[in-house]
């Protein structure tokens, strides 16, 4: 499995995770699967989402139906991107992206629900 996400979805989203420094920022990943690639159109802020400077999560119970949501991506202020046991045990759908501190492209790493690493393709 490999995750591909247009450039510009991506920078939108490291801005917005370096704009809310040092708190985590979530979001859901809306999207699509194409054979082997899980294909990342956009990405959807959660009005009941709660962050902290060491965690992030929001009620899954409130989020409307929406098969076209693919995963989540969230930051790690301190800079980390491998998934905690928290994040495993809070996976949603189909793939996490991790955006470590200082929020650039290559601090960028996404994972499937048992934590193995997938190659992750920017599309400018």
């Amino acid at each position: 499995m490999r995750v591909s996400i247009a450039g510009e979805s991506l920078d939108q989203l490291l801005s917005f995770a370096g704009g809310q420094h040092p708190y985590e920022v979530i979001v859901l990943l809306r999207g699509r699967r194409s054979q082997d690639t899980i294909i990342v159109d956009e990405f959807l802020l959660l009005p009941f989402a709660s962050v902290w400077m060491n965690f992030a999560q929001f009620p899954v119970h409130m989020l409307p139906i929406d098969f076209s949501v693919v995963g989540t991506a969230h930051s790690h202020p301190t800079g980390a991107t491998r998934p905690s046991t928290a994040d495993l045990k809070n996976f949603y759908s189909r793939v996490m992206i991790i955006i470590g501190h200082p929020y650039r492209r290559e601090d960028v790493v996404a994972y499937n629900s048992k934590g193995m690493r997938l190659p992750l393709d920017v599309n400018d």
